[in-house]
């Protein structure tokens, strides 16, 4: 595992809300972080895949956030770089998005993605 200064640039943001729905999962599940990595899915490529797990893997990225940590997979950084990940309400409900400027292209059902 190594530790990371944040660069919003190279790595993983979070937004205030997202932040606040992370720490508020936390908080039930004391000593869990959060990790973040990609899996291929889906007719476009990618999906992201969002795990609570008791520690990082040996070569993931460790991001603090508050009281919020991410670990993020080392396979997936190169994908993920960039990504802010927010909390936004459509309608009457919260969905997490990932704002991921490596992003050229979607399914129509938003649930996967390619970069090139």
């Amino acid at each position: 595992m190594t530790a990371t200064t944040f660069d919003p640039v190279s790595s993983v943001s979070l937004t205030a809300s997202a932040q606040k729905y992370f720490a508020s999962k936390l908080v039930k599940q004391p000593g869990k972080l959060i990790r973040l990595s990609t899996k291929e899915s889906g007719c476009t490529g990618f999906a992201y895949v969002l795990d609570m797990v008791d520690k990082a893997a040996d070569d993931d990225t460790v991001l603090s956030f508050g009281s919020v940590i991410f670990a993020v997979d080392a396979q997936s950084s190169v994908i993920l770089k960039g990504t802010e990940i927010d909390l936004v309400r459509e309608g009457v409900n919260e969905v997490v998005k990932f704002n991921n400027p490596n992003v050229v292209a979607e399914c129509g059902c938003g649930e996967s993605f390619s970069v090139s």
